[in-house]
């Protein structure tokens, strides 16, 4: 399994602008073939901060998502509001383990 972390920090005015785009790329990476989870967020005590936290089955998935027509569109949306910074960590998760 494939764990993305991804953290943007950007500003509430430019998260709320992207609040379609988010909605869409959340939508169809769901659907994608090989996508477990596809989630954003706000932290509640940093609305500068935006998060996204992906799970995918392999590299090749991830690889293949990477290449769909709405990361083009979510990415051309993120150009239109361009965040302060952007941190992204991939991690192979080789065993899970229930908490």
């Amino acid at each position: 399994m494939i764990v993305v972390n991804a953290v943007i920090s950007s500003n509430p005015q430019d998260i709320a602008a992207l609040q379609s785009a988010i909605h869409t790329m959340e939508a169809a990476s769901r659907e994608e073939s090989g996508c477990s989870d596809y989630t954003f967020s706000v932290e509640l005590n940093n609305p500068n901060m935006l998060r996204i936290t992906e799970k995918w089955h392999s590299v090749e998935a991830l690889k293949a998502h990477m290449a769909t027509p709405h990361m083009a569109d979510f990415q051309a949306a993120m150009g239109a509001h361009p965040p302060a910074s952007l941190d992204v960590t991939f991690y192979e998760v080789t065993e899970i383990q229930p908490f």
